[in-house]
């Protein structure tokens, strides 16, 4: 197993300025805590945790170099800007390699479903990760699925995923991941009227018929003489 090792700088906790001040200097804050282990905050380079993320996932197994020696623990959370995307803060937990850990695993979809290629489906990608439970050496960066036989009204659970040496999944088996569904015909839009058939229907009525009643009768007529 290939060994990764970053640095860790100790802080003291404090107000949000003082982790503002560390994301200037590119590092970021982080945790440092773990079963039988003394919870410490620490900052980590930034440029060096994304260069390791970005090389080998973010399930590696990392060594923090502490000054008083190496502690290896996985990523158990990352919190990233809403904006950017950077990270802004680390939990690392530590682990033994010889203890089993649950983590979230991401799901890699391969292929493209019949029912979407051929048939005009939609395929719903509900569920992104899964939790496994693992040896930290047998934990895998991704899981593969392969979606292209699936056809309209078919999906993958948890159950159907592949099986993986050392690697258990603890979720509900019935979980649905993938599902290719049907996507609903338009409905017919009414025809559009045309010019004429738009035209409001004109009543003539009040005024205008007593103004037309007032012509044919002719005007009173004076005194009789």
């Amino acid at each position: 197993m290939k060994e990764v090792i970053l640095d860790v700088q100790t802080r003291e906790l404090g107000a949000k300025s003082k982790l503002s001040a560390l994301r200037k200097e590119e590092k970021i804050p982080a945790v440092f805590y773990g079963k039988n282990v003394k919870s410490e905050p620490i900052a980590v380079d930034s440029k060096k945790f994304m260069s390791i993320i970005a090389e080998n996932g973010a399930n590696v197994i990392i060594d923090l170099n502490f000054k008083y020696g190496k502690k290896s623990v996985i990523i158990k959370s990352l919190q990233r800007d809403i904006l950017t995307q950077n990270p802004i803060h680390i939990d690392f937990q530590a682990i033994s390699l010889e203890d089993k850990v649950e983590v979230l695993v991401p799901i890699h979809i391969d292929g493209v479903a019949d029912g979407v290629k051929n048939f005009g489906g939609l395929m719903e990608f509900i569920v992104r990760e899964v939790k496994v439970k693992a040896l930290p050496k047998n934990i895998p960066q991704t899981i593969a699925v392969d979606v292209s036989s699936l056809g309209l009204g078919q999906g993958i659970t948890i159950a159907d995923l592949p099986k993986l040496d050392g690697v258990e999944y603890i979720q509900d088996p019935s979980t649905l991941i993938v599902n290719v569904i049907t996507v609903a015909a338009e409905e017919e839009k009414p025809k559009e009227e045309t010019a004429e058939s738009a035209q409001p229907e004109v009543i003539s009525k009040g005024k205008k018929d007593k103004e037309e009643g007032a012509e044919a009768v002719p005007a009173a007529s004076g005194a009789k003489r």
